[in-house]
């Protein structure tokens, strides 16, 4: 229903953004009901020693999904933006048919079963504050290149902070809690989360900043117009998703026989691993080698995923599991919105500091000093999400100019400054220092989630403790 109500979006401008907004919550609270449920009613299907055989398999389907849908989007995308959300439509009403006719419950029910209202209200409004504070933080205020200083962004997150603890609170006093916070007693269950929270806290941001580097930096480099960016980056992606949906099923096979513990760790060992290579990999790399680094941070993600999803719901007792499941996700879920902010302030922070100098010397090198005032005053921030949406960065910087000092530019000069190079290579020498910061905190999260990971026990089933044989002995 979302996804129909997002191509039928009747107006345009604001507006438009607007009902996109609201049919995309209604799109989310839809998916929500299936990630929420999904290891759920896996853990219900299967036994202790097949879930994680079970939840590596339902991990290819979802990357299989991914990969369909990034091709088939691209390619609907060309003709029409409103195709997009078409995509998913057939795969839903197949899904759903299949669902009604095949699914059995299988679940055993709580004793106590309704719906948390006072929990869901608060957390929604913590989270809905926090992810406004957070939105308008990142973008231009005033004369500011970010808005962590408006009042409003300021009155948002503290909300937002205030709110999270009297939800934890409230979580404590009502019969059947959303987020059952006994269940941190069991530290299988526990350090499971943590690890997935720092793991999150570090591929959140990594996602969005290689599709950065790709699309502002290292496609146009390459020839490819910023138009079409959006689908390339998405392209060369791919060797990530391939990594995860090897190593997903195996890792979960191998954490059925000999427990979770090395395993994840290990998966967190390589992805620390891979965020170091990026950190040291030029702006204009060679593909190759950025390529076996996604495959490499991939087979990591996959050695994580599986154990430490099975180890989190082999923790909790049947009745639990659905509760179990929906705290996991949502733990994931926010630290990936928190990794989104972390990571971006830390690039727009760097690239405000540099971005002036830089284009100031790129342009004195083509012969164009003299609008180095007017191009160094303009937010970084712009061109950078111009370059997101596949639009040429450029030409937004010039849109925002007056009119009468654009025409002054020489035809010849504005023709190097709207190519695939010039902004690119100015652009890089602003942005490559902030990113190869934040890859180096991708990094100590990633080694972070694996001292948590290895913290968390042998292998653990809901009511006993299973010494299972350490693989790295045989």
């Amino acid at each position: 229903m979302g996804s129909v109500l997002l191509y039928l979006t009747p107006s345009t401008g604001d507006a438009g953004a607007i009902e996109i907004i609201i049919f995309r919550i209604l799109q989310a609270v839809g998916s929500a009901f299936l990630m929420a449920n999904g290891s759920a009613i896996l853990a219900d299907a299967f036994p202790p020693t097949e879930l994680g055989r079970a939840l590596g398999i339902n991990m290819v389907m979802a990357m299989s999904g991914q990969f369909i849908g990034l091709l088939l989007g691209g390619i609907l995308a060309v003709f029409d933006w409103r195709y997009v959300f078409l995509v998913n439509v057939p795969f839903g009403i197949i899904g759903t048919v299949w669902s009604v006719l095949k699914f059995k419950e299988t679940s055993i029910r709580g004793t106590i079963t309704k719906i948390d209202i006072w929990g869901n209200l608060l957390f929604v409004a913590s989270i809905t504050s926090l992810l406004i504070g957070v939105t308008y933080g990142l973008m231009p205020y005033q004369n500011d290149p970010m808005g962590w200083g408006n009042p409003w962004v300021i009155f948002a997150m503290i909300l937002g902070t205030v709110l999270m603890p009297l939800f934890l609170w409230v979580e404590t006093k009502v019969d059947a809690p959303m987020f059952k916070l006994e269940l941190f007693q069991v530290k299988m269950f526990t350090f499971s989360n943590l690890a997935g929270l720092l793991n999150a806290l570090g591929r959140g941001g990594m996602m969005f900043m290689l599709i950065l580097l790709l699309q502002g930096i290292w496609l146009p480099l390459h020839g490819y117009s910023y138009e079409s960016t959006p689908f390339w980056a998405g392209v060369y992606m791919i060797p990530l998703i391939i990594g995860m949906s090897i190593m997903a099923p195996i890792s979960g096979i191998l954490s059925d026989n000999y427990g979770p513990r090395w395993i994840a760790t290990a998966g967190m060992v390589i992805n620390t691993i891979g965020f170091l290579i990026l950190a040291s990999l030029p702006y204009d790399f060679n593909y190759l080698e950025f390529g076996l680094t996604l495959f490499l941070m991939g087979l990591g993600a996959g050695m994580f995923a599986s154990p430490n999803s099975s180890s989190i719901m082999n923790s909790v007792s049947p009745q639990d599991r659905g509760i179990a499941s929906g705290m996991m996700y949502t733990i994931i879920n926010t630290a990936f919105t928190a990794s989104m902010a972390i990571f971006f302030t830390i690039v727009i922070i760097g690239i405000t500091d540099r971005f002036p100098e830089a284009i100031t010397s790129s342009l004195t090198s083509i012969g164009a000093v003299k609008l180095a005032p007017l191009l160094s005053s303009i937010p970084p921030s712009g061109a950078l999400f111009s370059a997101l949406l596949g639009y040429n960065p450029v030409d937004s910087i010039l849109s925002a100019l007056p009119a009468n000092v654009v025409a002054m530019i020489p035809a010849s000069t504005k023709t190097i400054l709207t190519g695939t190079t010039w902004f690119p290579h100015t652009l890089a020498d602003a942005f490559m220092p902030s990113l190869r910061i934040a890859f180096y905190i991708g990094a100590l999260f990633s080694a972070l989630a694996a001292i948590l990971s290895a913290m968390r026990g042998e292998k653990y089933i809901h009511g006993m403790e299973i010494k299972s044989e350490d693989p790295l002995k045989k």
